[in-house]
């Protein structure tokens, strides 16, 4: 359900990029009709052209906000864990306020730190 609505709305996004490119701007760049007149009947003469595009935009832009509503909600309502932070463990830390962890800790300087304090394993002969 997720990978259709992300096409979709890619798709709503192809097509508002393209609306709004064609729009006539101030500056004439992308805008249709930009020597006026042209052989096009009236189909997108003037105001027809900005009523259609503007029309166009419109809807387009009322399904791209819909999509991106859709799919935080779906991110939302799915099974996967909120926050990253939520799986990790705490560690307790001493009572000494040093922000040292306790005895018996599970971290990788804790180990490190039992190592060298017991010395180096070397092996006996027989």
């Amino acid at each position: 359900m997720e990978s259709v609505i992300i096409v979709i709305h890619l798709l709503v996004v192809a097509a508002l990029v393209v609306v709004v490119l064609l729009q006539r701007s101030e500056g004439g760049a992308l805008g249709i009709g930009g020597g006026g007149g042209g052989g096009g009947g009236g189909f997108l003469t003037g105001r027809g052209a900005a009523n259609l595009l503007t029309r166009t935009t419109a809807i387009l832009a009322a399904c791209f906000f819909a999509t991106s509503l859709i799919l935080t909600i779906l991110a939302r309502v799915s099974d996967k864990p909120s926050d990253v932070l939520d799986n990790v463990p705490a560690q307790t830390e001493t009572q000494s306020g040093e922000g040292q962890p306790a005895a018996g800790g599970n971290g990788i300087l804790d180990e490190l730190q039992q190592r060298s304090q017991s010395g180096p394993q070397v092996p006996t002969s027989q």
